[in-house]
């Protein structure tokens, strides 16, 4: 989200969650963190608030989710064991979501990693260990035979991200069983919120959450 009507469009068309993206600076959907705490401040209870950001420092991190004023924080970058722990202590009432992108099987080693000190994994496509990182919004999917095997070892919930949209988005449920669904490409048209194609995508994961039997 980057503006008070993008919130409008995704809420009232049933999205139980925003993201706002702060402090990554290879992203072109980076808005400074008054921005977003002036935004935040007009979102609807229950619908939930996300800052991603590629901080790893608990601090940093820590005072980027005070001033934006978000109920959670979607982590991008490889966090130290110490930083994980610390941050984990500085916020105890926020949801910490770390993100882990599927390059190949042994993604599946950051659930141990990253276990004891998050409430949740999102899975993604991007590469955040090139020149220029890519920590999401590629447009790619990735291999949701190992997306799906991360779920069954998670303790925690996990998010499935990464290529999806309405055409998709069924066959990622059905494959994955992820907790819920991520995306931000696929539901945009020159670079702005596409209403049209937002419903579509709704629609899709409401038929699958159906089909599935996901809320049992």
């Amino acid at each position: 989200m980057a503006s008070h009507e993008e919130v409008k469009l995704a809420v009232q068309a049933g999205a139980d969650a925003l993201g706002f993206v702060c402090a990554i600076p290879t992203s072109p959907r980076t808005i400074d963190v008054d921005t977003v705490a002036t935004i935040t401040s007009l979102v609807p209870l229950p619908t939930a608030t996300f800052l991603l950001t590629s901080e790893c420092k608990a601090e940093n991190i820590a005072r980027l989710v005070s001033d934006a004023g978000v109920s959670t924080v979607q982590i991008l970058s490889h966090l130290s064991p110490i930083d994980s722990e610390k941050l984990q202590k500085l916020l105890p009432h926020t949801q910490l979501v770390k993100v882990v992108h599927v390059e190949n099987e042994s993604t599946l080693e950051q659930i141990d990693q990253y276990a004891p000190y998050v409430n949740a994994f999102l899975l993604d496509s991007g590469r955040p260990n090139l020149a220029t990182p890519e920590y999401g919004g590629t447009g790619r999917t990735h291999d949701w035979l190992v997306s799906a095997e991360f779920v069954r070892r998670s303790p925690h919930p996990v998010f499935l991200a990464g290529g999806l949209s309405a055409s998709n988005v069924g066959e990622a449920i059905r494959v994955v069983r992820p907790f819920g669904v991520d995306l931000c490409s696929g539901v945009r048209t020159a670079n702005r919120l596409d209403h049209d194609k937002l419903v579509a995508f709704i629609n899709a994961v409401h038929r699958a959450d159906t089909e599935f039997n996901l809320g049992e």
